[in-house]
């Protein structure tokens, strides 16, 4: 008579291991990634009312070198508090309305750089935004 097998053997047990460990490696440096990205999502809108502010400027005096910081409508610049859930550091309009958008080192400190240029002729003055900055290479933004 022969004896039925009950459970699973140790080598079955060892390769099941073996299979969530090489599962595990893979998905949490790609879990990291998504929620930096989702983290650095605060420091990109926080842009956005500096860009509606270069925009007015720009719509209302017709030289991007008057939009700077505090200046014509462009909110001053900020820094965020510490010790705070925000991964936002500080934002800053520059010479001609350019804004940098700096995250704390929740995001590695990466910041996202926003130029504006004039769109073409006919376009009623409107501005077009190129995005550039240390999160373009992390793909952070």
């Amino acid at each position: 008579m022969q004896k039925v097998q009950k459970g699973f053997t140790l080598i079955e047990l060892m390769i099941v291991v073996a299979i969530i460990g090489i599962l595990a490696a893979i998905a949490v440096p790609a879990y990291q990634t998504y929620t930096k990205k989702a983290k650095f999502t605060e420091v990109v809108s926080a842009a956005a009312p500096y860009k509606l502010g270069v925009e007015t400027c720009y719509l209302t005096t017709n030289d991007l070198a008057l939009c700077t910081a505090g200046a014509n409508g462009v909110p001053a610049d900020t820094t965020a508090a510490t010790g705070g859930t925000s991964v936002l550091a500080s934002v800053a309009t520059g010479a001609n309305g350019v804004i940098t958008a700096t995250g704390t080192a929740a995001v590695d400190s990466m910041d996202v750089i926003f130029t504006p240029t004039v769109a073409a002729a006919g376009s009623g003055g409107m501005l077009t935004w190129a995005k550039t900055g240390s999160c373009t290479g992390a793909a952070l933004c």
